[in-house]
């Protein structure tokens, strides 16, 4: 099993940081543990009502940088949020060399029989939506999936290449929020604690390969619960015109495109996932 980080000073910076962003939080959180055989997994929640919402991070995020989306999605449901082992956060550091798909969807099944909860609307971004359809839990009444990898294989156009490698040989302020400025959409700013978060995570964590897209069978077995797909008008990851007929031709689903958003979901689009969340959520508690 490998770790996610390069050492063990790495690895103590980033709890650091999770932890006193989950302190600083300005809305309640309650924070648990669960074992697993992936090790512990750090759980973090907030909110109320039905049905449960779980909410599963892309690459390199977690519950401490992922806080808009659980302050935005907690206003409706009660959310939970899981740090995936094998990802930088507050969860066990080691992953499997191959198969993590696969792998990852396992755990996250058994997370959900740790949890105790039936009738889950998972809620999984970029990484976080390949490994809730990985997933095959009976607890889960229902996917929305997010900017989502899983499809097809992510692209990466020159300009995002050359920026991604400077950030990643320096990953200073400056390397980093050039580079987020190509996640999200046209004259917007990355938010500053993105730019912390992924400036620190470059310096701290081994880099994580793109998944690769599921089989086409698995992907035809999880169209028979209901499900959503969204993505940003100018992701350059998942360009709309190359996901819609993927997620058409898997799923038979239709794309929904957020406009103005990009790859990196910022809280000005947050409205929009909480709208196709309650697309699946509501029908649940009717």
């Amino acid at each position: 099993m490998a770790t996610v980080y390069k050492n063990p000073s790495g690895e103590r910076a980033v709890r650091q940081w999770c932890s006193q962003a989950l302190v600083r939080a300005d809305f309640p959180l309650t924070t648990t543990i669960v074992t697993t055989s992936a090790g512990r997994v750090a759980l973090t929640a907030a909110g109320s009502g039905a049905p449960r919402v779980v909410l599963v991070p892309g690459t390199g995020f977690n519950a401490s940088a992922a806080l808009p989306w659980l302050r935005a999605l907690s206003g409706h449901w009660t959310t939970t949020v899981v740090d995936l082992p094998g990802q930088p956060g507050l969860s066990d550091p080691y992953r499997p060399r191959g198969a993590r798909l696969s792998w990852y969807g396992r755990v996250l099944d058994e997370i959900l029989a740790v949890m105790d909860v039936d009738g889950a609307v998972l809620v999984g971004n970029s990484l976080g939506a390949a490994v809730v359809l990985a997933a095959g839990s009976p607890r889960i009444a229902a996917r929305a999936l997010v900017s989502p990898a899983g499809f097809i294989r992510l692209g990466v156009d020159p300009a995002l290449a050359l920026a991604s490698a400077r950030w990643l040989l320096r990953p200073t302020a400056g390397n980093t929020r050039r580079m987020l400025r190509l996640f999200v959409g046209p004259g917007e700013e990355p938010p500053r604690t993105e730019v912390e978060w992924m400036a620190l995570m470059a310096a701290c964590c081994r880099t994580t390969l793109a998944p690769p897209p599921l089989p086409a069978e698995l992907l035809a077995r999880r169209a028979e619960l209901p499900c959503v797909v969204g993505v940003g008008e100018h992701d350059r990851f998942l360009p709309p015109r190359r996901l819609a007929p993927a997620v058409r031709r898997t799923m038979g689903l239709d794309l929904r495109v957020f406009p103005g958003a990009g790859h990196l979901t910022t809280p000005a689009h947050l409205d929009r996932v909480v709208a196709l969340v309650a697309e699946v959520a509501e029908p649940l508690v009717r």
